[in-house]
């Protein structure tokens, strides 16, 4: 890759921040593992797959379908 190109620039750029980076390796650590706690733990406890004991396999689209319209009729 060309030194004076801009993707080249922009890469040295981030790779020499994060290279030089102290504090902010540990809070990328931190955001990380936060973000890993809340898609893949919390998802399996507090959000079940609803569709799947309320509609049959196949009518999941019918199922909503019908939901949607009658909640917007009451």
């Amino acid at each position: 890759m060309n030194k004076q190109s801009f993707l080249y620039k922009a890469y040295d750029l981030y790779a020499d921040g994060f290279r030089n980076m102290t504090l902010g390796k540990t809070l990328w650590a931190i955001i990380i593992i936060k973000l890993f706690i809340m898609f893949a733990i919390l998802k399996v406890f507090f959000f079940p797959d609803f569709l799947s004991t309320h509609a049959e396999e196949g009518d999941e689209a019918d199922y909503v379908a019908t939901e949607m319209t009658e909640r917007i009729a009451e």
